[in-house]
């Protein structure tokens, strides 16, 4: 026979001395049951439920200059970076989290909204839907020139490609301005959509000088092409100039990514060079900006400003 669900039980907070929001965990400590299920019983397994015994909510200021959904989006984004909410927790019904935060539903939607559009959270309808963490972003580190596979291969993920076109054109005046070769020169084009775990992450659009790497497109482009450069033409990228614009999806990036028509991308124009200062590839990728963050590290200047 099924176990009745438990009552929600507000007097266990009641009874608690307020606490800072950093207090706030959404996990058991060490040495206690790993699911909520078994601390709350009734409790769906993967359901992350506020009034599991010694939770306590965030302390929310009310006053001029702070609002009430913005510190909500901060406590739940600091709760998720600190990995008390892991990929795939669930989050209570807007009824219960609102109810338990003391805020109507409307604030908090409002500081959900927030989370999904900075591709925290997910949002789905439906009797199975709801609220949940999403996986996290992939970094993309311009600091150091490695291709997505390289990179991938940092964090401990496996990187995919499926090879969208492949074919020889003529150098368009961009093209060839940036390759140093003449407009109308033959150039191998690449386009690969990238995974990361399975899942689209970007839109590759590579430019590669026929005469400096003759007969690529015979060889298998669904790996690094880095890496293909090396070991066959002696010809591995040494460094990049590269520039980032904010851009919205269209149809075409849409469907292949597995996004909605004018969702937030980010374009990475690159040129590469060899360690010799030849230009070997002229990029445009399309990275999705709900999975993908860019990540630059700075030092001072030689010299001083």
């Amino acid at each position: 026979m099924a176990s009745e669900p438990v009552p929600l039980q507000p007097a266990v907070l009641a009874d608690a001395e307020p606490q800072p929001a950093v207090a706030v965990t959404s996990r058991p400590v060490t040495g206690r049951p790993s699911d909520p299920s078994e601390l709350l019983p009734g409790l769906p397994s993967g359901r992350w439920h506020p009034r599991v015994p010694g939770r306590r909510p965030p302390r929310l200021i009310r006053g001029s200059g702070v609002t009430v959904h913005g510190q909500i989006e901060d406590w739940l984004a600091d709760t998720i970076a600190a990995g008390r909410l892991a990929p795939g927790d669930r989050l209570p019904t807007e009824h219960d989290l609102a109810d338990w935060l003391g805020v109507s539903r409307m604030t908090l939607r409002h500081a959900l909204a927030e989370l999904a559009q900075r591709g925290l959270v997910t949002r789905t309808v439906g009797r199975s839907g709801g609220t949940f963490v999403a996986e996290p972003k992939v970094e993309q580190d311009l600091t150091v020139l490695a291709g997505f596979s390289e990179q991938l291969r940092r964090h401990g993920l496996v990187a995919g490609a499926r090879v969208l076109a492949a074919d020889e054109i003529p150098a368009s005046p961009a093209a060839a301005a940036a390759l140093e070769i003449g407009t109308g020169d033959p150039v191998y084009e690449v386009r690969r959509l990238r995974l990361a775990g399975g899942q689209p992450i970007l839109i590759e659009h590579s430019l590669f000088p026929a005469e400096r790497c003759p007969g690529l497109l015979g060889h298998r482009l669904d790996g690094s092409i880095y890496e293909l450069l090396d070991e066959e033409y002696g010809l591995r990228p040494h460094r990049a100039r590269e520039s980032l614009e904010p851009v919205l999806a269209g149809v075409r990036e849409a469907e292949a990514l597995g996004v909605t028509e004018g969702a937030p991308l980010m374009l990475i124009e690159r040129t590469a060079y060899s360690a010799a200062g030849q230009p070997l590839e002229f990029a445009r990728d399309l990275f999705r900006g709900d999975r993908t963050k860019v990540v630059v590290w700075t030092s001072e200047l030689a010299g001083g400003i």
